[in-house]
């Protein structure tokens, strides 16, 4: 699998989570909810790739800290 992919896709899928945070915290605007509904099963979807690619990149601390080391 070509991880620079993975790692773009995941990137991409977390910006937009971000930002759809962004504008509930500012203006109580859900962009999820209302193109997709309420908690409807394609919304679920999108917040569970969201949380999985978050958590994916929880792994770049340890290449961020491997750059670190080899400096």
């Amino acid at each position: 699998m070509d991880y620079k992919f993975l790692q773009y896709f995941a990137l991409t899928v977390t910006i937009i989570g971000a930002v759809n945070w962004g504008l509930i915290g500012f203006f109580n605007l859900n962009l999820v909810s209302l193109i997709f509904g309420s908690m409807s099963w394609i919304s679920r979807i999108i917040y569970g790739l969201v949380g999985l690619c978050g958590l994916y990149l929880l792994s770049l601390y340890g290449v961020i800290g491997q750059e670190r080391q080899d400096m």
